[in-house]
């Protein structure tokens, strides 16, 4: 099938290079021609494992394309996915600004009947006033006025860092839609996965067995789009309420490692997404609650446990803060390492990263933070120009007072314990993700602090 993908951010990159895998023809759309030159020659502009091995895979087999010409995309394409960012406003309200100009120009230069397809994460309701814009623009620009077209919600579940294999070994695919004409085209479109019939590369491992069905829900416009919400919200909840329940535990002498074993050993409840730490960033979850609870006050409704998963989540970054005041009591001229500036290991997203808030707020504070991380290697705009870029984690964590361990990257799982204690002035952890192995660090000597432990 042809497909248009309007929007080479995080999602519709991902989404593009799956279905080109799987077999389409696929044209990936962008205006900033920086990032368009990049993947033309295979160069990915987002980190994430082994994305520019199938980038440069299918533009080599011709299955993908990257162009900065909207039009053209638009008419040589059946299905039209749109996938651009749907940042949060200061109100917590989705700003749509750029699913209405894309959309905008879908009914300026729509050729023939085509299946829209809303990939970005858009407020309950956005499908029919994508409709709207799309055959007000048809009426205003397109010489052809009886255009038809049709609306689908399909929204996304990928996590950062382990994108390729959510996309493709999905727990689900959702398919939002009033035609069922365009249910069938978007069945067509994903049969590939939902039948696992697609090849794999032999040398990474394959998540799910070939043949095995994934399950697909067909639902009308607005569950579609609420799905999302509802799902990512309450992710979030599980998050702000483990480290909640952490916070607790360090009170009573409780393990919160200990705790969630044997929470997550119910099946009710499951172990995802227990992992207490420093609480939760990146580019969805915080927009997406926000978002929700926008929607919610919108209808006259209190969203009272949407508003507390915020709460608990800015006080577990300052609950941080303080453990680093009760420590090293006057904070001002101290030297704290931080590991981690990424929101999450295996991506260089730093969108609402727990520990920029923490650096930045240190910082405040009059300490002097170095800091260093795997794969950020530019200072990203939302973090403080004093604090010091290292290249490596001994570099960091040298003449520190105080560590604090941010994101829990593999590379720091394996970190030198004997050599960091010969190389901080002070031997004082903040384990913030109960990375490290807190018995060892005891035995050599450190004052260890993990969260809920």
């Amino acid at each position: 099938m042809k497909v248009c993908v309007i929007g080479v951010g995080y999602v519709g990159l991902i989404t593009g290079v799956c279905l080109a895998e799987i077999g389409h023809n696929v044209i990936c759309v962008d205006n900033i021609d920086g990032k368009i030159e990049k993947l033309k020659n295979g160069i990915s502009p987002i980190y994430e494992p082994d994305l520019e091995r199938f980038i440069k895979k299918n533009l080599k087999s011709g299955n993908i394309s990257f162009i900065n010409d909207i039009k053209s995309g638009v008419e040589n394409s059946e299905i039209i996915l749109i996938s651009v960012g749907t940042p949060s406003l200061s109100n917590g309200q989705a700003d749509l600004t750029y699913v209405e100009n894309v959309a905008t120009e879908v009914g300026k230069y729509i050729n023939n009947e085509k299946v829209i397809v809303n990939k970005s994460t858009v407020p309950i309701g956005s499908g029919d006033w994508v409709s709207k814009i799309i055959s007000e623009s048809i009426e205003k620009n397109n010489s052809n006025k009886n255009i038809k077209f049709s609306i689908v919600s399909n929204p996304e579940f990928l996590r950062e860092g382990s994108a390729l294999g959510d996309t493709f070994f999905p727990e689900r695919i959702i398919i939002g839609s009033s035609s069922k004409k365009a249910i069938k085209k978007m069945l067509e479109l994903y049969k590939p996965l939902i039948d696992q019939s697609f090849d794999w590369p032999s040398d990474i491992p394959r998540l799910l067995p070939e043949g095995k069905n994934i399950p697909v829900v067909i639902s009308d416009l607005a569950s579609a789009e609420m799905t999302k919400y509802a799902s990512n919200s309450f992710l979030a909840t599980k998050i702000s309420f483990v480290n909640e329940i952490a916070n607790i535990c360090e009170k009573v002498g409780a393990d919160i490692k200990k705790v969630t074993e044997g929470m997550g050993l119910d099946s009710r409840i499951g172990p995802k997404f227990l992992n207490a730490g420093i609480g939760w960033g990146g580019s969805c979850l915080p927009k997406d609650v926000s978002a929700l609870a926008y929607t919610a006050r919108e209808y006259g409704l209190t969203p009272e446990i949407l508003n507390a998963i915020v709460s608990v989540n800015k006080n577990q970054k300052n609950e941080i803060v303080k453990r680093v005041q009760d420590e090293l009591k006057i904070v001002k001229g101290k030297t704290i390492a931080v590991l981690g500036i990424a929101f999450k290991p295996d991506t260089d997203d730093v969108r609402e990263s727990p520990a920029i808030s923490i650096m930045n707020s240190l910082i405040h504070l009059d300490a002097s933070i170095k800091a260093y991380d795997p794969i950020v290697k530019e200072r990203p705009k939302s973090l403080n120009e004093k604090v010091t870029l290292c290249k490596d984690a001994y570099e960091a964590i040298r003449d520190a007072d105080l560590l604090i361990l941010a994101t829990e990257w593999k590379e720091f799982k394996h970190i030198d314990y004997s050599k960091i204690k010969n190389l901080m002035a002070h031997n004082i952890i903040i384990d913030g993700r109960n990375l490290f192995d807190k018995e060892k660090l005891q035995s050599l000597g450190f004052k260890y602090i993990g969260i809920g432990r």
